[in-house]
């Protein structure tokens, strides 16, 4: 008796650009570097987006402090700090001291609750080493 075996192979398609990959290891995800470095810049391009968008929150919000501290405030309400851009989930650190919720953003502190935002002062001789590149 004799058997007919056809072997057929199930050729990959490519991540990137969906065409059939007929070459290389069988394993293989990208038809070639361009279409993989895509691929991946396509996938890390949300993560860049969503930082940035952070980052742009966080100077709007210390630029608010900022201009705040300079004007000699100290205090003000919450509500009034909404409406002038500034958003209170977005902090560089928090910590509780004693029955209060400090927070800062980069150099300038502030202790908030639900309806004020009060004690705004800079934090003096904050100087991190920086790294030789």
């Amino acid at each position: 008796m004799t058997y007919d075996k056809k072997i057929t192979r199930h050729l990959p398609k490519c991540l990137h650009c969906g065409q059939q990959i007929r070459y290389g290891r069988t394993d293989k995800k990208y038809c070639c570097d361009d279409c993989k470095n895509r691929h991946h810049n396509e996938q890390a391009k949300s993560g860049r987006a969503y930082r940035r968008k952070i980052m742009a929150q966080l100077m709007a919000n210390y630029q608010i402090l900022d201009n705040l501290f300079r004007a000699g405030v100290t205090s003000v309400e919450l509500i009034i700090a909404i409406t002038m851009g500034f958003v209170p989930g977005v902090v560089t650190s928090y910590r509780r001291v004693g029955k209060h919720d400090e927070f800062c953003c980069f150099d300038i502190k502030y202790i908030m609750t639900d309806m004020r935002i009060y004690s705004i002062s800079k934090l003096e001789n904050v100087s991190l080493p920086l790294p030789d590149k």
